[in-house]
């Protein structure tokens, strides 16, 4: 018998993230042909989104729109009384910033197990496993829950989200929710990126260390995620000498990424390095030591100067558009 299944879907600048489209792909896999219903919450009218959530997938999608929507605080509150309303089998939701910050609240308000970071989630033999890296991405584990609320976050961008089909129909409602008691008041958010994509849901990212050298080394490998339609990342290593900002690091202390294609550049390859990107789909690895130890998790790699290889890079995938 199918399962209730709620997704908590994430806006960001006014547009839903990926992230929810994959949690809905997830969530009917866990309600293995029951009922997946989106929950949106944030500032403004959400119908739209609302929609947008049915189009890929959910069967119906509950709003709440208040102005003080801006921390997991307040989403909670927002949140907790569509989950005692819908009593739901399932709670599915992105493994981001925002989903590692809510979901343990409303973990521990639901007295519910939580299973986090999830990279697959399968049907085996009438039971859902999630298998989830372990021991920095060494290695994975596969955890089932055995009794009561299925509840678990998935890491962007591993699993894959439904076509998307305009014709899929399902009822959007607006619930009223009173939020109150908000001890943290956010002013303003500066986000620092290369041209605004996210890097926890990047398909491309092309990625600099120390070997980088300067801020403006950082010039040849933004011109190259611009052509290939990714962003830039960076080392601790390129963020600790001043290179970039924070909010560029990928690593254990960083951000966590799998895109379609990592391009590392001038990076040796440190353990905590490797922890943020050894699960992309391709590694490709540009640097001037044969011995580095990114080669080791690289499918190609190039032993030759960045500054030298990158811009032959970028004419070379130039060319290769004006002839496509």
């Amino acid at each position: 018998m199918g399962k209730k299944v709620l997704v908590i879907g994430e806006i960001r600048e006014g547009s839903l993230r990926n992230v929810t489209f994959e949690a809905i792909a997830a969530a009917r896999t866990v309600s293995d042909g029951g009922e997946v219903v989106g929950v949106l919450s944030g500032a403004g009218d959400l119908n739209e989104m609302g929609e947008e959530m049915v189009y890929y997938g959910a069967d119906r999608v509950v709003t709440v729109s208040h102005d003080n929507l801006k921390t997991s605080e307040g989403h909670a509150q927002a949140i907790y009384p569509v989950i005692e309303e819908e009593s739901p089998e399932g709670i599915i939701m992105g493994h981001t910033s925002q989903g590692k910050d809510l979901t343990p609240k409303l973990a521990s308000k639901l007295e519910s197990g939580l299973i986090s970071d999830a990279t697959e989630v399968a049907a085996e033999d009438g039971t859902i496993v999630f298998t989830r890296p372990i021991y920095s991405g060494k290695a994975f584990e596969k955890k089932e829950i055995t009794d009561g609320l299925v509840f678990a976050t998935i890491r962007p961008n591993n699993i894959p989200s439904l076509e998307k089909n305009e014709a899929l129909e399902g009822e959007v409602t607006a619930k009223d929710v009173d939020i109150k008691d908000i001890r943290t008041i956010i002013k303003d958010i500066i986000r620092k990126s290369s041209d605004g994509v996210d890097l926890s849901e990047a398909k491309v990212i092309v990625a600099g260390g120390r070997g980088v050298k300067s801020e403006e080394g950082f010039e040849p490998l933004e011109e190259l995620a611009q052509v290939l339609g990714g962003t830039v990342g960076a080392s601790r290593g390129a963020c600790d000498a001043g290179y970039c900002d924070y909010s560029l690091q990928i690593g254990q202390t960083g951000k966590v990424v799998t895109p379609d294609l990592y391009i590392a550049c001038g990076i040796s390859g440190a353990i905590q390095h490797l922890a943020g990107m050894s699960n992309s789909k391709v590694i490709v690895a540009i640097n001037k030591d044969p011995e580095a130890n990114i080669f080791n998790v690289a499918d190609y790699g190039i032993v030759g100067d960045l500054f030298d290889v990158v811009p032959k890079l970028v004419e070379e995938v130039k060319q290769l558009k004006v002839n496509a």
